[in-house]
């Protein structure tokens, strides 16, 4: 007996809602890649995005471990002298929330060209309110 090789028309997606009220960032971070990229379908294959719809609500109110709130940054640059940008993690809870888990989740998948078409399925809103209830069975 063969295994048959996944085919792009075999994939099915689906669509989860995740409430990471009072959860570890780190930990539904984790989960969250996990659905993103279809780890738990029977035909994962690595070359192909076989991944889910992941709808995300409560980001204002994900928990840190340890001392991160004050310690943990963020950092950026424009491309332009003195464009240097660090953010903390209270600040950009306060700033836009949503980003704290995108950014996480984005770390935890695989750096490759199916990572961007993989983040397109991640919705995060800060908070309870979404607009995809029609879609999550």
């Amino acid at each position: 007996m063969t295994t048959k090789p996944t085919k792009a028309e075999d994939i099915k997606r689906e669509w989860h809602l995740i409430d990471v009220k009072d959860q570890v960032l780190g930990r539904i971070s984790t989960k969250i890649a996990g659905l993103l990229m279809g780890k738990s379908k029977p035909y994962f294959v690595s070359n192909l995005d076989c991944g889910d719809f992941v709808v995300i609500v409560n980001a204002k109110e994900v928990k840190t471990t340890g001392k991160k709130e004050e310690q943990k940054k963020y950092y950026r640059h424009s491309g332009y002298p003195g464009g240097f940008r660090v953010k903390t993690l209270k600040e950009a809870r306060d700033e836009k929330p949503e980003m704290i888990i995108t950014h996480a989740v984005s770390g935890m998948l695989p750096q490759n060209k199916l990572r961007d078409r993989m983040l397109k399925r991640l919705y995060v809103f800060a908070g309870s309110e979404h607009k995809y209830a029609d879609k999550i069975k």
